[in-house]
């Protein structure tokens, strides 16, 4: 990916990527920081502990929060998009909503909070 679109990199200085541990190798370590890069991951039982492991479990809860969030509450894996263009649109359409929900709760500071589910609107 950072081969194909040079700009992730070079439009970012002092990019960090965050990734589990299939990304663990020290050649591709290397070619991260040569491109000035920096990784951060979980590290091994064998290795220690790793600069800013810490902060993981709580950035790998809120994906694994939004992820559940896109495709239970926001229905995307029934998307119904049959090209590549219905799909965006479906996916844009559904974190719209969650965007407005989100803005609508946060401002509005309703005793009872909107929620995404169907039933609810």
């Amino acid at each position: 990916m950072l081969d194909v679109e040079a700009g992730l990199v070079t439009d970012r200085p002092g990019l960090l990527l965050i990734s589990d541990k299939g990304f663990a190798s020290k050649e591709f370590e290397n070619d991260l920081a040569m491109r000035g890069v920096e990784l951060l991951r979980p590290s091994f039982k064998r290795e220690k502990k790793r600069k800013g492991e810490r902060l993981l479990k709580s950035v790998r809860q809120l994906i694994e929060f939004v992820n559940d969030t896109l495709k239970g509450q926001l229905g995307l894996e029934q998307h119904g998009g049959r090209t590549r263009e219905g799909v965006a649109v479906r996916v844009a359409q559904r974190i719209l909503a969650m965007a407005a929900t989100i803005w609508h709760n946060h401002k509005t500071g309703a005793p009872i909070m909107r929620s995404l589910i169907a039933f609810d609107h």
